[in-house]
């Protein structure tokens, strides 16, 4: 027996199920436009034919001599579906079959007595429906119906049955594009052109040196020629840009359909678990953190499936009462974005858009509902304004009566207590809850035990664990709002901060960001993690389940994370700080989509938990070559242990620690046992033969365990401060340390390992989140971006390092982070060559510091390490060096110079 041939289909626009024909290695590309639901496209691209037998009203042309009877006319005009296939039925045995002109003569006869009979009587056409019910006809094979007394055959010979045609053919999640010849060939072309003209003015330049300023000529060159390598790294990679989509009604009818291994139709989607880093609430505005709270609450995901996470980094009162204020909103806000179809789902953003918020709503208590919930909304941002000085007053208030109770212990008074001699303890200035204890994290006035750098952990369920099933509304369950029919069901959010002491490296962000991948591990450990910064909210209710396709679809277990475009409000029509970084965003990410997959940007990406557990993919690739152009598959990872080191047999490959499997996760018994669960809930739907590593439908199904006392402790010790020691956090698993750009870092790991990662954007924007709105914040970021890229670039994270699974224009692709160093190089001479001519000991002293300023950040990244001198005394003391020699060049110039009543060269 032959193996089970592979069905693929697809759906359309209209409905209709078409087939397609898909090889093992092929990716699903085709021309045309296949968008996802939400992005509103169609996607009928395919050319679809039936053949038709003749029936009285489509009646076969006369044959051709020598022709087979069985080759009929498409009736749309093409070939027909089956004419390359043999027929066999009723009487097509022998010379007495229909195909003979004898018979045909009986057909043609036979076909207009009844085209006579069965005409209709009022408007004379051939009623089809009459003929088919009284001659049990059949309209052949294709989306109609197939005779039962025909037997195809396909061209291997084997029979082809009704079934095969009515069973529910494998439906792809996502689709791939290239970018059409007409949009890209003009691009190309356009970079070779501008690759020799860059060529032959640089050649130029080399062979016109300046003789009255060599040194700065030299320099000057040595930035022209550097700008110009970087910007060739920077095209390289940008060649083979692809479009994606996603298709989210087969989503739905994978994971969320009635089916026997789902008869219940429950999602069987994966858990998803979203964190929020935030770390000062007067930077950080805690009613903003709360709308993107909101927004990720009443996402469009299973909520039994979603957990949502806040990390406070800063562990401030204020941000967990803000917290606090923002899950009993979130009681009232959900199930009215439910109801009302609301978009977006932020709060703030929803109640400030500018156009008629009755669009499109159909039920007449829409109105009524809108004005409660603005009033609801405008009241909880009050009590969230007011919560600073709430919090203030009442720790004054419990202040004050703890003092007054010392004094009464201590003897009635103070004049009492040092007549006495007794020792008065000082009174302690505590921050205080709202049931009259003592606030675990920062205190207002810093104290042992409660300051920023030295607090204990905690880990609040502010929301507990959603029943599996939908509690939908009823009938006076709220006194204003009806949400009868409506699930009222919350995801579970939990509020964590995580140890601090005096003695420790923190890590700053990453090391946050690993404390809520243990905490989550144990509470909810969902099989995907998305993140965000505080001040990015969901704009677009279905972005994840879009994200979700490309981590469900066949060979989506090789995928790492899906990163989403940032996008931004509140700037300005011209962008005068170029918040939106069209270039990057919507130019370079998407090429690095044809490659190994787009950069991790710190924000707005969807990770697979395994993957960020340091594993290598199940499937990789090895590219040699000098280019890489020779690929072959991956010898499969091998466990570390402490013997590899003494074992000169072990191979090659395993002595890069990205390419070992991590063995030190910590001294959590709980969660080392998740690891597993979470890669097997990670894994495609086993839905067809030519999934590979998938699992069985319905295998997460179960309804998730209940909290209890001990999980809770476990999390928080996972949070510890101590419990990253001797283990491989920040090193080969989670977010890793070392760098202030720890996203880039965290990509490259990925990828160098063999992981591929995916572009994911959407019609309408995924997230949006707020841009520095002043030219202070926005260089300070520039700054920070380019100190972490020199940072990379003398590291063991250095793409020229990198191993054999990472792509060869992908690792130029790594190796152009530098070019915002050559980017500010080169601006310092566009800069020179624009001021003044008014004095060249002005002018070089002005480009000297010009430079120098722009190269803090390659010195910072070279030299800023602990124990070493400062970057600015080098930077300071080069500014220095230049100004002495300027100096002494004005004062004693060249012979052949011609010096100015002032001294200095003009």
């Amino acid at each position: 027996m032959s193996s089970t041939p592979i069905k693929y289909a697809r759906r359309t626009s209209s409905g209709r199920i078409v087939s397609l024909s898909r090889d093992d290695d092929m990716d699903l590309g085709v021309s045309g436009d296949f968008t996802s639901t939400s992005s509103g496209g169609h996607n009928d691209y395919i050319n679809y034919t039936v053949m038709m037998p003749p029936t009285p009203d489509n009646q076969p042309k006369a044959a051709a001599p020598g022709s087979k009877p069985d080759d009929l006319p498409s009736p749309f005009g093409g070939a027909a579906k089956g004419s390359g296939r043999r027929r066999r039925g009723v009487g097509e045995e022998g010379d007495g079959g229909r195909g003979g002109g004898h018979g045909a003569g009986k057909l043609d006869r036979r076909m207009s007595v009844m085209k006579s009979m069965l005409m209709r009587s009022q408007t004379g056409d051939f009623d089809h429906n009459r003929w088919l019910f009284e001659t049990k006809g059949t309209y052949g094979i294709g989306n109609a119906f197939s005779s039962k007394d025909e037997v195809e055959f396909d061209e291997d010979g084997e029979p082809i049955n009704i079934s095969d045609f009515l069973e529910k053919p494998w439906k792809p999640l996502t689709r791939k594009m290239k970018v059409p010849p007409g949009i890209l060939s003009p691009y190309r072309v356009l970079v070779v052109l501008r690759l020799v003209f860059l060529s032959l003015f640089l050649s130029w330049r080399v062979r016109n040196p300046n003789a009255d300023a060599p040194w700065l000529w030299g320099l000057s060159i040595v930035c022209e020629i550097w700008f110009a390598f970087s910007w060739i790294l920077d095209q390289l990679p940008k060649l083979n840009p692809i479009n994606r989509a996603a298709d989210l009604v087969a989503l739905r009818e994978k994971f969320e359909t009635a089916s026997p291994s789902n008869p219940l139709g429950h999602s069987d989607l994966p858990g998803l678990d979203v964190f929020i880093s935030t770390a000062d609430p007067e930077k950080e505005p805690p009613l903003v953190t709360g709308n993107t709270i909101l927004s990720i609450l009443a996402t469009e995901y299973p909520v039994e499936k979603l957990s949502l996470y806040i990390s406070d980094d800063g562990a401030a009162l204020l941000t967990f009462e803000a917290m606090s204020e923002t899950a009993a909103f979130a009681r009232v806000w959900v199930p009215f974005c439910r109801k009302h179809n609301i978009e977006p789902r932020n709060p703030d953003s929803y109640f400030a858009i500018k156009r008629d918020p009755t669009k499109n709503k159909k039920l007449p208590d829409f109105v009524k509902d809108r004005r409660w919930i603005k009033r609801e909304y405008d009241e909880f941002k009050v009590r969230i304004n007011g919560l600073p000085d709430t919090i203030r007053r009442r720790s004054d208030a419990l202040n004050a009566r703890e003092r007054k109770l010392a004094r009464e212990r201590s003897g009635g008074s103070d004049a009492n207590a040092a007549s006495s001699g007794a020792e008065t303890k000082p009174a302690v200035t505590a921050t205080w809850m709202a049931d009259a204890t003592h606030w675990p994290g920062t205190w207002k006035v810093p104290s042992p035990d409660h300051s920023k750098g030295d607090h204990a952990g905690i880990v609040q369920v502010m929301i507990k664990t959603p029943h599996h099933d939908p509690l939908y509304g009823a009938p006076g369950d709220h006194p204003y709002l009806d949400f009868t029919g409506i699930d009222t069901r919350l995801p579970m959010f939990v509020y964590v901060s995580r140890e601090k002491r005096p003695g420790y490296d923190h890590n700053k962000k990453a090391g946050a960001m690993n404390a809520l991948v243990r905490a989550s591990a144990i509470l909810s450990n969902g099989a995907f993690i998305l993140n965000f910064d505080c001040d990015h909210y969901i704009y677009n209710c279905m972005a994840i389940r879009e994200g979700m396709c490309y981590m469900m679809d066949r060979g989506g277990d090789r995928v790492c994370y899906v990163q989403f475009p940032q996008r931004f409000e509140g700037i300005d029509p011209s962008d005068r700080y170029a918040n939106h970084n069209t270039v990057f965003f919507d130019g370079n990410m998407r090429a690095l989509d044809g490659l190994q997959g787009p950069m991790y940007v710190g924000t707005g990406c969807l990770f697979r938990r395994y993957a960020l557990y340091g594993f290598p993919p199940p499937r990789a690739n090895e590219y040699l070559g000098l280019y890489g152009q020779n690929k072959r598959p991956a010898p499969p990872p091998r466990v570390a242990t402490s013997m590899d080191a003494d074992d000169p047999s072990g191979p090659s490959l395993d002595m890069d620690p990205d390419l070992c499997a991590p063995v030190k996760f910590g001294n959590s018994t709980m969660f080392g046992n998740s690891i597993a669960v979470a890669e097997y809930q990670g894994r495609p739907l086993a839905d067809h033969p030519g999934i590979k590593n998938g699992r069985p439908p319905g295998a997460l199904l179960v309804p998730r365990t209940p909290l209890d006392a001990p999980t809770v402790a476990e999390a928080v010790s996972v949070i510890s401060c101590w419990y990253e020691d001797n283990t491989e956090w920040g090193q080969r698993v989670g977010w890793i340390y070392g760098s202030v750009t720890e996203d880039v870092v965290t990509g490259y790991r990925m990828h160098n390992r063999g992981w591929r990662s995916v572009y994911c954007i959407t019609k309408r924007d995924a997230f949006r989140g707020t841009a520095p709105i002043n030219l202070t914040d926005r260089l300070h970021q520039v700054l920070r971006w380019a100190t972490g890229s020199v940072e990379i670039f003398f590291s063991r994270n250095n793409a020229l390092l990198a191993t054999t699974r990472l792509k060869f224009l992908q690792r130029i692709a790594y190796l152009n982070i530098v070019n915002l160093v050559a980017m500010a190089i080169g601006l310092s001479r566009t800069v020179y060559s624009e001021i003044p001519q008014w004095s060249k000991l002005m002018g070089g002293f002005f480009f000297s510091f010009w430079v120098l300023v722009h190269m803090y950040p390659f010195a910072k990244g070279l030299m800023g390490r602990r124990g070493r001198t400062p970057t600015i005394i080098w930077v300071w003391s080069g500014i220095v060096a230049i100004t002495l020699s300027l100096l002494w060049v004005s004062i004693n110039p060249p012979d052949n110079s011609i010096p100015s009543s002032g001294g200095i060269e003009i």
